[in-house]
Parts: C-alpha cells; sequence; structure tokens
C-alpha cells in the first residue's frame, strides 16, 4: 500500500475511535502524577498552573462550541461516525483554521494534562495528540479534495490547518445556536470534569495516601453531572432542545 493511502486508511480509523483518546490520557495520567516532584514545587505554584489548566480547557470549550453551534447540517464538522460534507465550511470558524474542533479539543484536554502539572508529560501528550490527530485530518482533508477539488485547494492555501489566523475571519451564514451546543455538548463538559477531578484524586492518594475531594471540586462534579443528565434527558426524552436544521443549511 502506497504511503499517501496508509495515511487515509489509517486516519479513517482513528477517526472512529478518536472518542477513546481520553481513555489513554487518563492512564499516561497515573505515572505521571506518580513521578512527580510535588514536594519540590512551591504551592502558589501549582496552583497558578491549575488556574492555568483550567482556563485552557474553557477556552478550548469556548472555541469548540462556537465552531459546533455555527456549523450547518451535513458539512464536516456536524458528523461523528464517517466522513460527511455536503457542502465545505469555507466560512465563520472555518475561514481562519481548517480543523476548529480538534483545535478545540486539543486545549480541552491538554488543560487536564497541565493540570497533573508535569511539564515533561504536557510536551509528551501534545506530540501524541499531533501524531494521532495528524492522520486524522490527512485522512478528512484528502476525503473533501475528492469532493470539492479547487474550492477545497482554494480555502486550504487561505485557512491555516491547526494555528488559527484571526485576521481571516469571514462571518458565515449560520446563526449561533445554544440549542446545538446544549445538545451536543454536555458529554464533552462532563468528560473533561472529571478528566480534572480523577487527577486531584490521583495525585492526592499519591501525596497523602488517601483518595479524598475537596468541597469545592465536589460540588463542580455533582453540579456537571447534574446539568449532564438534565440535558441528555431533555435531548432523548423531550423537544426542547430540538431545532429546524432546515434554518441551519
Amino acid at each position: 500500500m502506497a504511503l499517501l493511502h496508509s495515511f487515509e486508511s489509517s486516519g479513517n480509523f482513528l477517526f472512529k475511535y478518536r472518542g477513546q483518546l481520553p481513555v489513554f490520557l487518563f492512564i499516561m495520567a497515573v505515572p505521571a502524577i506518580y513521578f512527580t516532584p510535588y514536594q519540590n514545587i512551591a504551592p502558589e505554584t501549582l496552583k497558578i498552573v491549575k488556574v492555568i489548566a483550567i482556563f485552557l480547557s474553557c477556552a478550548g470549550f469556548i472555541f469548540r462550541a462556537y465552531a459546533i453551534g455555527t456549523t450547518p447540517k451535513g458539512t464536516s464538522g456536524r458528523n461523528t461516525k464517517e466522513q460527511v460534507a455536503n457542502v465545505l465550511n469555507s466560512t465563520g470558524v472555518y475561514s481562519i483554521v481548517r480543523h476548529p474542533l480538534y483545535l478545540g479539543n486539543y486545549f480541552m484536554w491538554i488543560g487536564i494534562v497541565l493540570f497533573v502539572g508535569n511539564f515533561s508529560f504536557f510536551i509528551i501528550a501534545s506530540l501524541l495528540f499531533w501524531l494521532y490527530y495528524e492522520r486524522i485530518m490527512f485522512a478528512e482533508e484528502r476525503y473533501l479534495e475528492k469532493k470539492f477539488g479547487q474550492a477545497y485547494l482554494d480555502w486550504s492555501l487561505k485557512a491555516p490547518a491547526f494555528i488559527p489566523a484571526f485576521g481571516k475571519f469571514i462571518k458565515g451564514s449560520t446563526a449561533f445556536s445554544l440549542k446545538t451546543v446544549l445538545r451536543r455538548e454536555y458529554s464533552g463538559v462532563l468528560a473533561t470534569v472529571v478528566g480534572f477531578i480523577f487527577v486531584e484524586v490521583v495525585r492526592n492518594y499519591f501525596n497523602i495516601g488517601q483518595f479524598i475531594l475537596g468541597m469545592k471540586y465536589q460540588l463542580v462534579l455533582f453540579a456537571t453531572v447534574g446539568m449532564a443528565l438534565l440535558l441528555r434527558s431533555l435531548k432523548h426524552y423531550t423537544k426542547l432542545l430540538s431545532e429546524d436544521e432546515t434554518l441551519r443549511d
């Protein structure tokens, strides 16, 4: 198999199972926490690192939510199981970066990685994220190139793959839909919060030998779980989060 086809094939395979990536991060976090010399890190420094980590995850969610909330139905930003694109996204957030959802994912998960407080783990996780998603992005772009031809090539020459060019923003025609975000993103928010809680619990265990969690973390966890259950129920048992998708095409 030619290397081009090998990259495309592996990218399509990884695309289907990209939701399992957080599991590997959780597993990797355990030894990273264990070998981090927290006794050599000033409490004030660790607190600052935690704040920055939470900020990065929040920024990633906001960026991802904006992309999802302004992306029309039947395009490359709305598929979850296979490559789908009835039209080419080239305006809105897609005018400044070709893979805004993966950029949002990176910041959401790298915030959890940084929360560990181990710089080596931060670098390793960033490299692994890039190697993993590079194949997926390659496969997606091959699909778009085959389907849209010159239109895709023209867009790819203007919009960077992963580092946004904010000065190239072109307003899209699809209005932001909060319902779309609420319907699709509650599980991602829950997974992110669980990630932070997981790191904190494991860190406490290695530091003091007990599985404990501070009250503020407990409140955040309970609130997030409650929100996720509520939104899931609204999604599956009511029409409150439904919308006329024809208005978003």
